[in-house]
């Protein structure tokens, strides 16, 4: 095992993939060069040569067309969109032609794509360049929605994402990237649609995802101190949604509690949260809550950043009441 930073992470697993096929490529805004704004592509272009590394124009819907194109010629391209937020300016590529091509065609082309964007708040950027848009995507049938963690997710999933034959959206939550964790030595390929239990427990279930997932953690370990004992489950992947793991810790405790950094309306948590009802509501022995950042332009000011996302304090606060 090697220890690494979640953005190393991302850069490895790029270069396993390109490593391993040559018809992966890797596009963006100052992906090349500079290595990425967040510095998640760093050597990339010393390593694959700018026939496959390649700086592009800022033109969100150039750089979505062109892979397109290319992934319907039998390319595998990754391309790069700096700040989630850009997905409007290309989002009729993506919903209306990304995602609905192999089903238009009846399987004929498929769009080998993964699209990678920095996604969420935590650094003070703006109401413009820290939404947290995985629910969007979510929202669209025919595409893929990953998030994770973890630098060893980071590596597992995008390179499953590369391999997939479907487009996926990658979302790479950005106050995670200077996080360590271990990643596993040589290929490391996970698999999409797979949650994971990060924790045990018997009185009640918190659901999390991306830099929701460690604040999960932290504020079950306070939990545990005054004698709530929560499973964590990290979701890990939006679409395929993986409910047999879900349901079944659920099902264990009888309580759900969501961590969501999508603003309340329409966020995932909605969707599990309806899920649950539908499919083990026998098992319930309480409502289900959701715990997300208020439906409001994220603000830039710390205090006020800090106040509107989830935090530990208010995860432990909330279920501590509920659980009364």
């Amino acid at each position: 095992m090697a220890e690494l930073t979640f953005r190393e992470a991302v850069a490895a697993g790029i270069a396993q993939e390109m490593e391993r096929d040559t018809t992966v490529y890797f596009i963006g805004e100052d992906v090349a060069a500079a290595g990425g704004v967040f510095k998640a592509t760093v050597g990339l272009l010393d390593r694959f040569g700018a026939e496959r590394v390649r700086d592009t124009p800022i033109s969100e819907q150039a750089i979505v067309g062109a892979a397109m194109g290319a992934a319907m010629t039998g390319l595998r391209p990754i391309v790069e969109i700096m700040f989630s937020d850009f997905l409007a300016t290309c989002w009729d590529m993506i919903a209306n032609q990304v995602a609905k091509t192999r089903y238009m065609t009846d399987g004929q082309v498929s769009l080998p794509l993964v699209i990678r964007t920095a996604n969420g708040g935590g650094s003070r950027f703006g109401a413009q360049h820290s939404q947290s848009l995985e629910n969007w995507a979510m929202a669209v049938p025919g595409l893929k929605v990953v998030a994770p963690s973890t630098p060893a997710d980071a590596k597992g999933l995008l390179a499953a994402a590369i391999r997939d034959p479907d487009p996926v959206l990658f979302f790479e939550q950005k106050s995670l990237y200077g996080i360590r964790g271990e990643v596993p030595d040589g290929e490391h390929v996970d698999s999409l649609g797979t949650a994971r239990v990060l924790r045990s427990g018997k009185d009640c279930t918190i659901v999390a995802l991306a830099a929701m997932v460690p604040r999960a953690m932290a504020a079950a370990a306070e939990l545990d101190g005054i004698g709530i004992n929560a499973i964590v489950v990290d979701v890990r992947c939006l679409v395929p949604l993986d409910t047999r793991t879900i349901l079944g810790e659920v099902s264990k405790t009888g309580r759900l509690f969501t961590v969501e950094e999508n603003p309340r309306l329409c966020g995932w948590g909605a969707e599990i949260a309806s899920i649950v009802a539908e499919e083990c509501f026998d098992d319930l022995d309480g409502p289900i809550v959701r715990i997300t950042t208020p439906h409001v332009p994220l603000p830039a000011a710390q205090s006020m950043e800090d106040e509107a996302m989830p935090t530990v304090a208010r995860i432990v606060d909330t279920v501590k009441g509920a659980m009364r």
